[in-house]
């Protein structure tokens, strides 16, 4: 399935970036935060939106927004473009269901060969038991 999240629906803060880089990391605002309302989000059915809230529960605040930053980069701009990539990842990933799984047997052989083995184990510890030697 393939989902963006409507660029009008997120919000953009900047900050500081951390980490090395000189002078330019204490003067500039390059670390992007992206918030998305999910709780309010029009574009999202309500099945869609409970899903989400269920598997991003960790990465969501209490009043259902969802935060992801990006900081990897020296300029707001390519900052801003993979920030808004990760949100994208992030929801297409949680909205993707995996198909159901279909039930399978183990062969006929695989467990014939597991209780072989298994007696073959019990007569092995059967011999390994004292025997009374006046017999």
């Amino acid at each position: 399935m393939r989902f963006t999240v409507p660029e009008n629906e997120l919000r953009f803060r900047a900050g500081p970036a951390s980490g090395p880089g000189g002078q330019h990391v204490n003067r500039s605002s390059t670390r992007i935060e992206v918030r998305w309302d999910i709780s309010s989000s029009p574009s999202i059915s309500d099945s869609q939106r409970e899903l989400l809230l269920r598997k991003l529960a960790a990465r969501i605040d209490s009043s259902g927004v969802l935060r992801v930053t990006a900081e990897d980069q020296r300029s707001q701009l390519r900052n801003r473009e993979a920030a808004i990539g990760r949100l994208n990842d992030l929801v297409i990933e949680a909205l993707d269901e995996p198909p159901p799984r279909k039930k399978t047997r183990p062969p006929a052989a695989a467990t014939e060969k597991r209780l072989a083995e298994k007696r073959r184990r019990s007569e092995l510890k059967r011999e390994r038991r004292f025997r009374d030697m006046n017999d």
